[in-house]
């Protein structure tokens, strides 16, 4: 196996990842979960489906470039720095389609997966260049400081459109409806 055939699997298996992981929270209520996966029908919440699908499958694969030996460089580095800038990457697109058109959920998935596809296709050439830094610390740290922050907004969201999830009238994790 190749680092492109690899590349074409993990597309795949992040954009199934993202599927199951969007009923992961309301099969499973509870506060880990709640961080980790939606926990309503919201924009933000929603931003969980590319971060975790995207750094979970990367495990995945990180594990699997290693059993092959296939070369990589900076891999946790780069997919973080990917992951994290797959938020802004779909919100550009997909806010200005929302606010023309509203909610349609072809759009949605067929975004997701061109932002996976996307991200997945820049990892790919990043991590055969050895680029001269060695550690993957900075990638940590950030992926801490992300769920720590996917968590603190999932149960103090901001009251703006973004946070509100307008299927069930609600911000967040609360239960009460918004009037």
């Amino acid at each position: 196996m190749t680092l492109k055939q690899e590349k074409i699997i993990a597309i795949i298996g992040t954009f199934l990842l993202a599927f199951l992981f969007h009923f992961l929270y309301d099969w499973y209520p509870n506060t880990l979960f709640s961080i980790f996966f939606p926990v309503n029908e919201s924009i933000w919440e929603h931003m969980k489906l590319l971060f975790t699908p995207i750094l979970t499958y990367g495990i995945i694969e990180y594990l699997t470039l290693k059993y092959l030996h296939i070369q990589n460089h900076h891999y946790i580095f780069f997919l973080t720095i990917l992951a994290l800038l797959s938020i802004p990457f779909y919100l550009l697109f997909y806010l200005p389609f929302y606010y023309l058109i509203g909610e349609q959920m072809w759009f949605n998935i067929t975004l997701l997966f061109l932002v996976i596809l996307f991200v997945h296709t820049i990892h790919y050439f990043l991590i055969q260049k050895n680029l001269p830094f060695h550690s993957d610390l900075p990638a940590l740290i950030l992926i801490i400081i992300t769920y720590i922050l996917f968590g603190y907004l999932t149960y103090r969201p901001i009251k703006c459109d973004l946070f509100f999830d307008h299927v069930n009238e609600k911000y967040g994790i609360h239960i009460y409806k918004i009037k």
